[in-house]
C-alpha cells in the first residue's frame, strides 16, 4: 500500500488536527483520526480502519500513537510512520505543557471545573457515534441478527464477566484463523470442482 504521492505534509497535517483536537484522552482522538484518514483524505476505508482500530485496542500503549504509526508506515514507510507519530505526540505535549500550566494557575475558578466537566459527554458523544458508524458497517457485512448478537456478547464478556477487549479481541481473531468463514469455504468448494 505503500505509495509515495501522499506528502509527509499531508500524513502531518491529518494526525496533528486529531491530535491538537482530541481533548479527553486517547479515545476522543480515534472519531477525529477516522475523519481525517477515512472521510478527508480516503486513505483507508471504513473496514480497513475498523480493523486497524482493533488490532491497535491489543498492543500496549497510546492507541494514537500506534494507529497514527501504523497509517503512516502504510502510506509512506518508515518516515510516513516517524511523520505520524511526530504530528501525534508534539500536539499533546505542548497543549499538556501550556493547558496544565494555566489550569494549575486558575484550578479553583468555577469555569475551569465547568470545562473539565463538559469535556467528558462530548467525548462520549464522538466515540458514540463513531461506535454507531462501526454497528452500521458491521450490519452490512453479517446482517442486524448476527450483529446485535456480536454486541451483547461483547458487553457480557466485558462488563458481566470484567475480561479485557484485548483478550475478546485476540480470541475473535483466532477463531477468524482457525474456523473457517463462509468465503473460505465456498473458496475450497469452488477449488474443488
Amino acid at each position: 500500500m505503500m505509495n509515495t504521492s501522499y506528502s509527509y505534509s499531508k500524513i502531518f497535517s491529518a494526525f496533528f488536527k486529531a491530535g491538537m483536537l482530541g481533548f479527553g484522552g486517547g479515545l476522543s482522538a480515534i472519531p477525529l483520526m477516522h475523519r481525517e484518514v477515512v472521510t478527508n483524505y480516503k486513505w483507508l476505508d471504513e473496514d480497513e480502519f475498523a480493523d486497524m482500530l482493533a488490532l491497535a485496542n491489543t498492543l500496549p500503549g497510546p492507541i494514537n500513537t500506534k494507529l497514527s504509526g501504523y497509517i503512516g508506515w502504510q502510506l509512506r514507510g518508515f518516515w510516513g510512520m516517524m511523520v505520524g507519530i511526530a504530528a501525534t505526540i508534539f500536539p499533546t505535549a505542548i497543549l499538556m505543557i501550556l493547558l496544565f500550566t494555566v489550569l494549575n494557575a486558575y484550578k479553583d475558578m468555577s469555569w475551569v471545573q465547568g470545562m473539565s466537566q463538559a469535556a467528558i459527554p462530548i467525548a462520549g458523544v464522538m466515540i458514540g457515534v463513531m461506535t454507531w458508524g462501526f454497528v452500521v458497517n458491521s450490519k452490512k457485512s453479517l446482517g442486524w441478527l448476527k450483529t446485535i448478537l456480536f454486541i451483547a456478547i461483547g458487553v457480557i464478556v466485558m462488563q458481566v464477566l470484567n475480561i479485557h477487549p484485548a483478550i475478546l479481541i485476540v480470541l475473535i481473531i483466532a477463531a477468524a484463523l482457525i474456523l473457517p468463514g463462509e468465503k473460505k469455504a465456498e473458496r475450497g468448494q469452488e477449488v474443488r470442482k
